[in-house]
């Protein structure tokens, strides 16, 4: 029903930036809240952020407020976490997630995942 595809992982030094892209093919008509999330080796996953189909509402963890910026083109097409002042401990694999509904919030449950993408950061 939802595919989506992560793409703009890979190394930068600490300090650097990194703008990630989820490209998300929607075959219905519903309206659906999308996720970023990352996981790294040994770790449980988490959510860091949450944007509402209009784009009006918008959440983000505590680990990545005034860094990190999640934005969309449109209520469909590509989602986009643009990723500031990168440090080592946000190495991780990072995933887009969608999810039916209107709002954004921390609440990690969703329903549609990608494949993830890379993300090093080197101190």
């Amino acid at each position: 029903q939802v595919h989506l595809v992560e793409s703009g992982g890979g190394l930068v030094q600490s300090g650097g930036s990194l703008r990630l892209s989820c490209a998300v093919s929607e075959h219905t008509f519903i309206r659906y809240a999308t996720g970023w999330f990352r996981q790294a080796p040994g770790k449980e996953r988490e959510i860091l952020a949450a944007i509402s189909p209009g784009g009006a509402n918008i959440a983000y963890a505590d680990s990545v407020k005034g860094r990190f910026t999640i934005s969309r083109d449109g209520a469909e097409g590509t989602v986009y976490l643009q990723m500031n002042s990168l440090k080592p401990e946000d190495t991780a694999v990072y995933y887009c997630a969608a999810r039916r509904g209107s709002y954004a919030d921390l609440d990690p449950t969703y329903d549609y995942w990608g494949q993830g993408t890379q993300v090093t950061v080197s101190s």
